[in-house]
């Protein structure tokens, strides 16, 4: 073979190999819209899932695209305030023309966008949100939150279940929540996993999302002397709430909740031992029960890239989260060979997609038609700022469902603190 012949065959083998990059990359890209909390209160969280939707960008990009075109990602910050989401998601569809829109992050976030996106009639995904379609119905809406055909039971009902196993068995609740959509649901949820129950409610309130000072609310609760808190609380009160609990030297038999400041690292880092005994809900974990297709390829490439970006290090509870929202779309379209909104939701409707969060199917309003809430506990965290520590599964054991339990509570909480 002489040397023209070898050259003119590798120059054609590689022109075979990247004519399906080459072909999108000449295409019209695909515009995917959102909004997402980058500052505020809500992005320790909102970064983890702007990277994982980059991560996933990129990997559809290197395999040619979605329907042979390249994925571009529109995005703007909400700053964290559901006022600025509105306008954002008008002028994505308005302005910049995106042919889809996902998310965005947070209960309090999706609520003020949905309308806009129904005027729209486009399909949405939303990223962890609680039960924000329970009111509108639209059949274009899609969730990431694993809460099932009853979300707001779902949300809280592992908390009440563990509690009635314990022994001596706890007999009166306090619920404390922010003032807020998401928190609000959140507390229905708590009121509903123990309606016909002996649980005897002695506190039910709730504080403005801005408080600062949390020491007052500790001690109000503290005053009912409650055996069991459930709290439901954004992350900047999270850390509010523990900070005061230990400062006023408040131990109820029980405490934890959705605790959203706890799902994400740093947080957890900076108070340290101080969240040992906390029992909350989680929607994903680094267990062996959560290692579906592509989560651990996700993983590594959200770890290898999250130093450089400033963001949480692990993203266990975020990051497939995102990118799983982006997946279900992503499946649609190619699903049904289009971007058209009524073909993608009856798509999703009607089929089982396969994505880093499991293989999904949705229920009438969006929601998965299973729910998988996980209720785990922090055990043995130690103190020094020490973000790797929550890389080992044992830190924080999955308590319920039985299924995906990893270990047993701690109880009460006074013990779990020694």
């Amino acid at each position: 073979m002489s040397r023209i012949t070898r050259v003119i065959r590798a120059c054609t083998l590689v022109g075979f190999l990247l004519t399906p990059w080459l072909s999108a990359v000449a295409a019209e890209p695909i515009k995917v819209g959102f909004s997402m909390a980058l500052t505020g209160g809500l992005a320790v969280n909102g970064k983890q899932c702007l990277l994982a939707l980059q991560i996933w960008r990129d990997d559809v990009n290197a395999k040619g695209g979605l329907l042979g075109r390249p994925v571009e990602l529109v995005y703007y910050d909400d700053q964290s305030n559901p006022s600025n989401v509105p306008g954002i998601y008008t002028k994505l569809i308005d302005v910049d023309k995106v042919d889809l829109v996902v998310g965005p992050y947070a209960t309090n976030m999706v609520a003020p966008a949905l309308p806009v996106i129904m005027q729209h009639n486009l399909v949405d995904v939303s990223i962890q949100a609680l039960d924000v379609n329970s009111e509108f119905h639209y059949g274009r809406y899609f969730a990431t939150l694993p809460v099932g055909q009853n979300p707001k039971l779902a949300f809280a009902e592992g908390f009440f279940d563990i509690a009635k196993q314990v022994t001596p068995k706890p007999k009166t609740v306090a619920i404390v929540a922010a003032d807020a959509e998401f928190s609000r649901n959140s507390a229905d949820g708590a009121r509903l996993a123990i309606k016909n129950s002996d649980f005897q409610i002695v506190y039910d309130k709730t504080y403005p999302p801005t408080t600062q000072d949390f020491a007052p609310i500790v001690r109000a609760v503290q005053a009912t002397n409650p055996d069991i808190v459930f709290a439901a609380a954004y992350p900047p009160d999270t850390i509010g709430l523990i900070r005061a609990m230990s400062e006023v030297g408040f131990t109820p038999k029980m405490f934890g909740g959705t605790l959203i400041g706890l799902l994400a690292s740093a947080p957890k880092a900076s108070l340290g031992p101080l969240i040992n005994g906390a029992v909350i809900q989680e929607t994903f974990m680094n267990a062996p029960t959560f290692n579906f297709p592509g989560v651990k390829e996700l993983m590594e490439k959200y770890q290898a890239k999250a130093p450089a970006e400033g963001v949480d290090p692990l993203g266990y509870s975020y990051a497939p989260a995102a990118y799983g929202a982006a997946q279900i779309l992503a499946v649609a379209v190619e699903g049904t060979k289009s971007l058209d909104p009524a073909k993608l939701a009856e798509y999703l409707h009607s089929h089982t997609v396969t994505t880093v969060l499991g293989d999904l199917t949705f229920g009438a309003n969006g929601e998965w038609a299973k729910s998988r809430v996980v209720y785990t506990q922090f055990q043995n965290v130690k103190g020094g700022n020490d973000v790797m520590q929550f890389k080992d599964p044992a830190k924080e054991p999955i308590l319920w469902p039985a299924a995906f339990q990893t270990g047993k509570i701690i109880y009460p909480y006074a013990d779990a603190k020694k």
